[in-house]
């Protein structure tokens, strides 16, 4: 009797341990997947203030040929 609830409980303890895993690996995944997501936007506005620095840059040039 003792052996059979030592195995019952051993069997439960090893399928909490599966879930807190599974758990885990799911939390790393959507984790993985906001990076992604952080990483794009980083890109699209750093793309964007590039470009707004080069017209900047254009208008001024514009403007000092304009001046001469």
């Amino acid at each position: 009797m003792k052996t059979l609830l030592v195995a019952a409980v051993a069997a439960l303890l090893a399928g909490c341990g599966a879930e807190v895993a599974t758990t885990a690996a799911t939390g790393a995944a959507i984790k993985k997947k906001e990076l992604e997501s952080a990483q794009q936007t980083k890109a699209m506005a750093q793309e964007k203030i590039d470009q707004a620095a080069q017209s900047m840059q254009q208008r001024a040039e514009q403007q000092g040929n304009v001046d001469k």
